[in-house]
């Protein structure tokens, strides 16, 4: 399973358990008395579209060169995650717009059960974090890797749902509010988390340098390839799911430009095969006499 499938398959279940709590937390919420639990209710009802979002971005995305994307789609990957991370915004805005009118407004206890299903929801939120971080991460996916905050985010607001519960019931009377209290701790939280994941998806788009542990292991395979002697300048930059990369090898100034130009295949062929994640290398040929004689200039 390539890259993509496993983005594409983590967000389809992404949408699935969205769906599913969506539909608990407002149903709970809702007999349950508890304004805390509709507030995540609207929350994992943006997730759904959000995911959505996603998954149209990583297809996209996906699409092949042509013409006029002569180096394909992949940056529509960060800025599916610019509209992710508003529909983050905008949850916590209608959470916290919700929970101080709650404030305002007598309402009843919530019911206990209620903290039963957040319990529940808390360690099912959990476990989809955990799993699309590690894919987001395994496939350097950052709409992906939003996605995954959408989770953590939901869990955060159910575990201050969860404490504002606790606190309505255990002190009872004139503590009915603690539960929005809860809920606009919260919407700060998601506000927080939401530069989080909007900060790398704008290195990517500045071409900011993010990626070293690639640049690394660009240097070690072509050291492994006949004929280059060393790397001197690598740049790099993401589109989507791939890697462009721009390499300067020094070879031997002796050698032919014929010799110079099979090496240069022979290097970007080799750091494709082992490097899948490359969509394309450029290789430009520096002479080794060159390199040393520029090295004594500067030391002079």
């Amino acid at each position: 399973m390539n890259n993509e499938q496993v983005a594409i398959k983590t967000i389809y279940l992404s949408i699935a358990g969205n769906t599913l709590l969506a539909i608990v937390k407002w149903v709970t919420g809702y007999f349950g008395h508890s304004y805390a639990l509709i507030a995540d209710g609207i929350e994992s009802t943006s997730d759904i579209f959000a995911s959505l979002l996603v998954l149209f971005g990583l297809q996209y995305a996906n699409r092949p060169a042509d013409e006029n994307h002569p180096y394909g789609h992949g940056r529509a990957e960060p800025l599916i995650t610019f509209v992710v991370v508003l529909f983050l915004v905008g949850s916590a805005v209608v959470i916290a717009y919700s929970s101080i009118r709650n404030i305002y407004t007598p309402h009843q206890l919530p019911s206990p059960y209620t903290l039963i299903v957040l319990g529940a929801i808390i360690a099912f939120k959990e476990t989809l974090y955990r799993i699309a971080s590690r894919k987001a991460k395994e496939v350097n996916s950052s709409s992906l890797r939003a996605d995954a905050w959408h989770h953590r985010s939901d869990a955060i607001t159910s575990v201050a749902a969860f404490i504002g519960i606790s606190v309505a019931l255990l002190l009872g009377k004139n503590y009915e509010t603690a539960d929005d209290w809860a809920a606009l701790f919260a919407s700060g939280l998601i506000l927080y988390n939401s530069y989080l994941i909007f900060r790398p998806a704008l290195g990517e788009v500045m071409d900011e340098h993010l990626y070293d542990p690639v640049l690394q292991q660009v240097r070690e395979v072509a050291q492994e390839v006949e004929g280059v002697l060393d790397t001197e300048k690598c740049l790099i930059r993401k589109m989507g799911l791939k890697f462009y990369v721009d390499l300067h090898t020094i070879v031997d100034a002796e050698i032919t430009v014929r010799q110079g130009h099979e090496i240069a295949h022979k290097l970007k062929d080799t750091l494709k095969a082992k490097i899948p994640e490359l969509a394309d290398v450029l290789i430009h040929i520096e002479p080794y006499i060159e390199e040393v004689k520029r090295a004594k200039e500067q030391e002079e």
